[in-house]
């Protein structure tokens, strides 16, 4: 009889375990034998030859003293052949250092009772398992007993458990649960040391649009489906496993979702390989009981280095990727990127911190003027907000906009903005009571339309501050205001007839609705600062994009016809400047008169004859 371990072994059991029937039965072979010497079987034969549970007597040296016949049926040979035997060898306790260790601190009398289970090799060629208990004799019969009971049956019925237990009913794939124990022991460290590479990699991916065939053919028909892509992502793990050591584990972590890892991976490349076939395989179309179909994948791929991994780390990672392969345009892998994801968790803690930041007064605002172009006078300013966040120092508004507008806090943060503004614009006109006054432009989100009363909250916040109408301009986007119907329509047309300008911003880049135009409230539309790049620049020698004049030329031309001005951004150079002053164009803003600026330099700006060119 030879014997293997079963893999990692058991701990030894010190005796803690509950008593069982065979240890009912060694005990009665101790106690039959009870104060007998071991060298002389008298006493306990006639109890060694009934019992039917294998046992031996083993002396202090590890030699077998004696033998039972069920001992002797169980590793194939007869009791009696047993006798002068190593015990150790006879039934593999000598394979792993503990189970080594545990069974001669027994045999010296130091440790009270050993339990492993042994994976046995009979003669005849069959497998069995085997649990082994170890227990000392009394102190006036040196040795231990040894007994051994065959747990074969009981041991395949927990492996099938478990196999259901681990595996998906529907593919026969390993099932998230046996997934995640493998990643987790390939990221242990005795397990990676000494792999080949120390490398751990990992294809995510689901597919694209499986909604849509369990809810339009049933999900008998999914799946089928699922069961089917099994297979190929199987013969995609099969081939990638050719001529390395080791095939992918490819599993179903639930619903349409797949994985593959790829343990002591060689490097991004291979995976890179692996996600390549897998799409490949994927495009032929699935025959489904007669039924013709096509899918399509998204894939994240991970792939680094095992030390300093942990599985929750790698699985996030990887869903990550997953969900940029789908923003991507699904039908594609892509491979995880540190930038990109820290850009991502900056984004989340920017979105965490929103609303809070607010409530601690952490934003301020900077105004870029307005000029005149026909006279370069000052007319208004734009109030653009800054948030001072303590972590990530200054941020201008297209990081933390957008955010704002998705979890909703552009609503307090748009009417803290409003009335910051307005109110600064009030005490411009009380500190310069012999200057034309200043108008301010705001911009306002379409959510603040439909979140809040924004009526409500611009005539509350006029009456509160004093500010007249008149110079309080709102700008909302050209493809937030064409098509505006309802409550939005309703909302500009009430701020027009309580006398507040609204403004159309970046025009010309959204719906370009021209005869939707004319039956909205708006008094200013500003050009999108990328008709005004297609004018010359001073020095560079760039030439002129006729196009854009032509274009530029045309609208303000059909805003002045319909009783509007003409506002162009990104004003750079003082020839773009001059074109656009000979073409008609109302007012400028942008670097040649001057960056955002605090309130206080706009407070000296307002005394200026003239605007001068080149204002920091």
């Amino acid at each position: 009889m030879s014997g293997t371990s079963e893999g990692p072994t058991p701990a030894a059991d010190l005796d803690r375990s509950a008593v069982t029937e065979s240890d009912s039965q060694a005990a009665a072979c101790a106690e039959g034998r009870k104060g007998a010497n071991p060298a002389d079987p008298v006493a306990y034969r006639s109890v060694f030859a009934a019992a039917p549970l294998a046992m031996a007597l083993v002396d202090r040296e590890g030699l077998v003293v004696d033998a039972n016949e069920a001992l002797g049926e169980l590793l194939g040979g007869a009791g009696p052949s047993l006798v002068g035997r190593v015990a150790a060898d006879l039934l593999d306790l000598a394979s792993d250092a503990r189970t080594w260790h545990a069974y001669r601190e027994v045999l010296r009398g130091r440790q009270a009772k050993l339990r492993c289970t042994r994976r046995l090799k009979h003669p005849d060629g069959r497998t069995l398992w085997a649990q082994v208990t170890v227990s000392p004799l009394d102190d006036d019969a040196p040795g231990v007993l040894l007994s051994v009971a065959d747990i074969s049956a009981r041991h395949d019925l927990q492996a099938r458990l478990r196999h259901l237990q681990m595996h998906d009913p529907v593919t026969r794939l390993p099932n998230r649960t046996l997934f995640f124990e493998r990643v987790s022991a390939a990221l242990e460290a005795e397990v990676y040391e000494q792999s080949g590479t120390g490398r751990i990699g990992l294809c995510y991916l689901d597919l694209d649009g499986f909604k849509a065939v369990n809810d339009t053919l049933g999900h008998r028909v999914g799946d089928r489906l699922l069961a089917a892509v099994a297979e190929r992502l199987t013969e995609c793990a099969k081939e990638a496993g050719r001529n390395r050591p080791g095939v992918p584990l490819v599993a179903r972590l639930g619903g349409d979702e797949f994985a593959l890892l790829v343990e002591d991976s060689t490097g991004t490349e291979q995976l890179a390989d692996l996600a390549e076939s897998v799409l490949k395989a994927l495009q032929a179309p699935f025959d489904l009981s007669g039924q013709r179909m096509n899918v399509s994948a998204s894939i994240g791929v991970v792939e680094r280095h095992a030390a300093g991994t942990t599985a929750t780390g790698l699985m996030q990672a990887a869903d990550t990727t997953l969900y940029w392969a789908k923003v991507d345009g699904k039908d594609r892998w892509t491979l995880f990127d540190p930038e990109r994801n820290a850009h991502l968790m900056t984004r989340q803690a920017l979105a965490s911190t929103l609303r809070p930041a607010i409530e601690r007064g952490e934003f301020r605002l900077e105004y870029q003027p307005l000029v005149g172009m026909s006279d370069g006078r000052l007319r208004g300013v734009e109030a653009l907000v800054r948030w001072d966040h303590p972590r990530f120092g200054a941020l201008a508004p297209n990081r933390f906009v957008a955010l704002a507008e998705e979890d909703g806090s552009i609503v307090p943060l748009g009417r803290w903005i409003l009335a910051t503004a307005c109110r600064q614009a009030r005490q411009w006109q009380l500190d310069n009571p012999d200057d034309p006054p200043l108008f301010v432009s705001v911009n306002v989100a379409v959510r603040q339309v439909w979140d809040s009363d924004l009526v409500t909250d611009v005539a509350q916040i006029l009456a509160e501050t004093g500010l007249p109408p008149r110079l309080l301009q709102l700008e909302l986007t050209e493809s937030a205001v064409m098509g505006s119907a309802g409550r939005p329509l309703q909302a500009l047309q009430a701020l027009s007839d309580m006398g507040v300008h609204i403004a159309i911003d970046d025009f010309g880049t959204g719906y370009s609705n021209l005869a939707y135009l004319s039956r909205l409230p708006v008094s200013v539309l500003k050009l999108d600062g990328s008709f005004v790049r297609g004018f010359q620049y001073e020095g560079t020698g760039a030439a002129p994009n006729p196009a854009d004049e032509v274009v530029v030329e045309a609208m303000i031309d059909l805003a002045h016809r319909l009783g509007l001005t003409v506002t162009a951004e990104c004003v750079e150079t003082a020839a773009q400047a001059t074109r656009l002053r000979s073409i008609g164009c109302d007012t400028g803003q942008g670097w040649l008169y001057s960056r955002p600026v605090s309130p206080d330099r706009i407070s000296e700006l307002m005394g200026s004859e003239s605007y001068a060119v080149g204002n920091p």
